[in-house]
C-alpha cells in the first residue's frame, strides 16, 4: 500500500523538480561564449572536414555492406551444398 503511493509521488516529483530547475537556469546568450574569438581566416574549412569525413564513412558502409554481401552468397552457397549433399546421400541410401 505505501509503494503505490511514494511511487506516485516519485513520478509527481521528479518532473517538478526538472521544471522548476529549467525555469532557475539562466539561457546562454551570445556575448556570454567562453573563450576568444577566432577570426574566419584562421579557422579550419569545416565544410572541407566535414565532407571528407562523410566521404570516409561512406567508403567503409560500402566496404562493409560489400563484405555483407560476399559473406552472405558464401553462407547460401554452403547451405546449398548442404542441403544438395544430404539430398544426394538420402537418394544414394534408398
Amino acid at each position: 500500500m505505501l509503494a503505490p503511493c511514494l511511487l506516485r509521488r516519485v513520478v509527481l516529483t521528479v518532473p517538478l523538480i526538472f521544471l522548476v530547475a529549467l525555469l532557475l537556469t539562466e539561457p546562454a546568450r551570445a556575448d556570454q561564449e567562453a573563450g576568444t574569438a577566432i577570426p574566419a581566416e584562421s579557422r579550419p574549412c569545416v565544410d572541407c572536414h566535414a565532407f571528407e569525413f562523410m566521404q570516409r564513412a561512406l567508403q567503409d558502409l560500402k566496404k562493409t555492406a560489400y563484405n555483407l554481401d560476399t559473406r552472405t552468397e558464401t553462407l547460401l552457397l554452403q547451405v546449398e551444398k548442404r542441403n544438395l549433399c544430404d539430398c544426394v546421400t538420402a537418394n544414394l541410401l534408398n
